[in-house]
């Protein structure tokens, strides 16, 4: 093994919290920080090697490349799931700076009020809306300007989307008609609500946490930012985290850590560190030769994700959705406008149009959430890779999905080694309540698409879900699949499945926290980068001993 380095802290994950977390902690010059990522460097003319597939990180519309593209995403799978028909299901996770807010499809929601009260109320002290709202405002820059919600100053840039397509809001219009209310703002009093999403983009450019947070800051000679360095492997002297072992170069290294290990690796490689590094359910943990240093049974359970039900539409023909702009000479005139105003086509997001609503009257807050859009997808096969390509015809996506999911899974190691993927379980739709919200997903979807606004761009009539709510069901487990959410596997709180306290320091050890989505007790209500860049921000007050921030 290499002759080690020390650091005051040690890092696990450059993806969105790992960026807050370098950059926080190594603006006190005293401070040496390492941050460790297994992937690339993001940017184009630092890593030739990635040079195309760092293009497309960048560039907003190249999220259907980069969330199939292994050189930047870690490109998991699930076990076989029974819930949605016995298929496996691939979980695209980034693997280069900026992690998954780099590969991600630049949707700015930050979930309801009530999600974090309920942390608190679950006996997570300091997280309720109330007290992590600042660190909300902290992390964002809010084109719009500065509010009782929102901030400006901040290193992520939040902007409207610049190119309103006329189908898109044709989509907008029949949700309101549908009976969902307009929202000029889902991220401020109240989520419910139909609107134009706010996006991660500035001056026509993907604005990831590496852009926002990392680049400003690499060359402080503080902070060590090593990349293709996979961590393996958390050292321990006794019971206190004392350094990170890692691969890089085809060689073992290791790093001591002054003050503390961090890992911000994911919901996926956060619980499986700590399994191969001896903490974490005993049986897991011996059935692959580990010893137990330390039994912690909430290690890799709670897994949660949302899950969305696909539905597309074929529009006429001589309607012009997205689709048709992804070709021919409407495509050349789409990067001419892009290059000389950075608007149109290449700085499309996933969605267009959001909308919140509940499945039944009585709910106190929503509970469903669809991502609409002028277009229509399909996943093909380029070369050895997979990617989401707009079809040929015209079509629109009008997605529904549950936000508030009971349905649990888990991640649990499936060999010592850290390099081998481990076992995903997702579990989705195995709880009643989310097999009703997903049928009462597709009743809103369909209530949404038989609205006057929409109709007359409908090349035809209908849908394929079928009358019944057992068809219904059956069109679910076969058009869904992940929404990128995976969270809640080293689970904050005090009961006996906790892995972190509200602190975000590990049960029965010293000197380890996890800072990352992994920590979310419940999943947030909608997408969950934003909730993210929150827990990170607020963690380093917690770490750094810091005032809470007003």
């Amino acid at each position: 093994m290499a002759e080690s380095e020390s650091y005051d802290f040690i890092i696990v994950g450059a993806g969105t919290a790992g960026c807050v977390l370098a950059n926080r902690l190594s603006a006190d010059p005293a401070n040496r920080v390492l941050l460790l990522e297994a992937g690339g460097d993001d940017r184009p003319l630092h890593n030739l090697k990635h040079f195309r597939s760092n293009l497309m990180v960048h560039m907003p519309i190249g999220f259907g490349r980069t969330l199939n593209d292994p050189n930047v995403n870690w490109l998991y799978e699930t076990e076989p799931d029974e819930g949605s028909g016995g298929r496996k299901h691939k979980w695209p996770k980034g693997k280069v700076l900026g992690g998954s807010s780099s590969i991600n499809g630049l949707l700015y929601i930050r979930g309801q009020a009530a999600d974090y009260d309920d942390w608190r109320q679950m006996g997570c002290e300091g997280w309720s809306y109330r007290e992590v709202l600042p660190y909300f405002r902290r992390a964002e820059h809010q084109e719009r300007g500065a509010s009782e919600w929102h901030g400006t100053g901040g290193p992520l840039n939040i902007s409207d989307i610049t190119e309103k397509h006329p189908i898109s809001a044709a989509l907008l219009e029949a949700a309101v008609q549908a009976g969902i209310p307009r929202s000029e703002d889902i991220n401020a009093a109240s989520q419910e609500g139909v609107t134009w999403f706010q996006l991660s983009i500035k001056n026509g450019r993907r604005h990831s946490a590496a852009v926002g947070y990392l680049h400003p800051v690499m060359g402080r000679r503080n902070l060590r930012v090593a990349t293709e360095a996979q961590a393996v492997r958390i050292s321990f002297a006794g019971k206190s985290a004392a350094g990170v072992e890692y691969l890089q170069g085809g060689e073992r290294r290791s790093a001591k850590a002054r003050r503390e290990v961090i890992l911000a690796a994911g919901a996926v490689a956060s619980p499986q560190l700590l399994e191969v590094s001896g903490v974490g359910r005993g049986e897991v943990l011996q059935q692959h030769g580990i010893a137990v240093l330390h039994e912690l049974r909430g290690v890799g359970e709670n897994l949660q994700d949302h899950f969305m039900v696909g539905c597309q539409w074929r529009l006429k023909r001589g309607c012009v959705s997205v689709n048709e702009l992804s070709r021919g000479g409407r495509l050349l005139k789409e990067i001419v406008k892009y290059a000389l105003a950075r608007k149109g086509l290449l700085t499309f997001a996933v969605a267009h149009i959001v909308a919140f609503c509940r499945t039944r009257p009585e709910l106190t807050r929503p509970d469903l959430q669809f991502h609409m859009m002028a277009a229509s997808m399909d996943l093909e096969i380029l070369g050895k890779t997979q990617a989401l390509v707009l079809e040929r015809e015209p079509g629109l996506t009008c997605t529904p999905c549950q936000i508030r999911p009971e349905s649990r899974g888990s991640v649990h190691i499936q060999s010592p080694d850290a390099v081998v993927y481990p076992r995903i379980v997702p579990n989705y739709l195995a709880h009643p309540t989310d097999r009703a919200a997903a049928i009462a997903g597709l009743k809103w979807a369909r209530r949404i698409m038989t609205q006057p606004a929409i109709v007359p761009y409908l090349a035809a009539p209908g849908d394929p879900f079928g009358d019944t709510d057992e068809s219904m069901l059956g069109y679910c487990r076969v058009a869904g699949a992940t929404l990128y959410h995976a969270v809640g596997t080293c689970k904050m709180g005090r009961d006996p499945l906790a892995v972190v306290d509200p602190q975000l320091r590990v049960h029965g050890v010293e000197r380890l926290r996890v800072v990352d989505a992994s920590i979310m007790p419940h999943i947030s209500s909608g997408n969950t980068n934003a909730a993210t860049a929150m827990i990170a921000e607020k963690a380093c007050d917690l770490i750094l001993g810091k005032s809470p921030a007003a």
